[in-house]
């Protein structure tokens, strides 16, 4: 039974997996090598508790238990007593390798690892583990307190005991799961990160501005936000490397990053967390930037 779970990666996901893990009762341990980022994501999570209760989704106190079953540490010590231990940190392999490096031989024995990767074969990540019977898949989607959707992907060696398992802690959750076969992106980032890629080529070719692009998929297409808005609100170096993961790992052309995403992210413009992107958030509008 899964009851103490650890996160690793107090980032955006990292805090929002927290956040909802402890709303439902579990005990949870965040951990983050860099202690500033533990303090922000608290400061994150309370910020999005008081929203709900603003809102009328919690109570107040409810709000303070949720806040009260988290604990932080910029070690993995603590990782010894947790039944669930879930990887959410920056979307690159290698550091993903090293954390399952460091972790493991910490781990109880029948301690169920996962990922929240969102495109890197979970059979490669497994392999490189102790426990690839006990490792899973789990792509929370973002803003992860809001939205309803946890895609749940096995590897080739994934037991049917573990994917059960994680089946009922994510309905828990007041989550819906839904089904990946493990193949590069799994099956949202499949659809959704070509979709923004072809905006930046729509973009890059001069067919229209960062204004129009935006506007016509947000009233053409219904979109809550444009794919230009939605990839600055995602990180464009996620997208990059998403849209990498889809061109090495499927050898298909159509999954060519464009070359004015790779320019931006060479920039640092990469979106939202740092101010720009395809829009300048430094001021009290976003003013695109192109």
């Amino acid at each position: 039974m899964v009851q103490h779970v650890g996160i690793i990666g107090a980032g955006q996901m990292g805090n929002g997996i927290a956040h909802v893990f402890a709303m439902a009762g579990y005990d949870v341990l965040l951990s983050d090598v860099n202690e500033d980022a533990l303090k922000k994501a608290l400061t994150k999570i309370e910020q999005n508790l008081h929203r709900q209760v603003t809102k009328g989704i919690i109570t107040d106190d409810e709000a303070k238990d949720t806040l009260g079953r988290i604990k932080t540490d910029t070690t993995l010590a603590g990782f010894s007593e947790v039944d669930l231990a879930i990887e959410a940190a920056t979307e690159n392999e290698q550091v993903k390798i090293a954390i399952f490096k460091d972790l493991c031989p910490i781990l109880k024995p029948e301690t169920i690892l996962a990922t929240n990767t969102s495109s890197i074969s979970i059979t490669r990540l497994a392999s490189t583990t102790d426990r690839p019977e006990k490792f899973i898949g789990l792509h929370f989607m973002n803003p992860v307190p809001i939205m309803k959707l946890v895609e749940l992907i096995r590897g080739i060696a994934t037991s049917e005991e573990t994917y059960h398992v994680a089946e009922k802690f994510i309905k828990r959750l007041g989550k819906t799961s839904a089904n990946s076969e493990d193949f590069p992106a799994f099956i949202v980032n499949r659809l959704l990160l070509p979709m923004i890629n072809e905006a930046v080529y729509t973009l890059y070719e001069g067919v229209g501005s960062v204004e129009s692009i935006d506007k016509a998929m947000r009233l053409g297409a219904n979109h809550p936000m444009g794919p230009l808005q939605l990839a600055d609100f995602i990180g464009l170096d996620t997208c990059l490397s998403i849209m990498q993961v889809l061109y090495e790992g499927l050898a298909d052309t159509k999954y060519r990053p464009c070359p004015l995403l790779v320019k931006y992210v060479e920039a640092g413009w990469i979106g939202q967390k740092v101010g720009r992107g395809f829009y300048d958030y430094r001021g009290d509008v976003p003013v695109p930037t192109r």
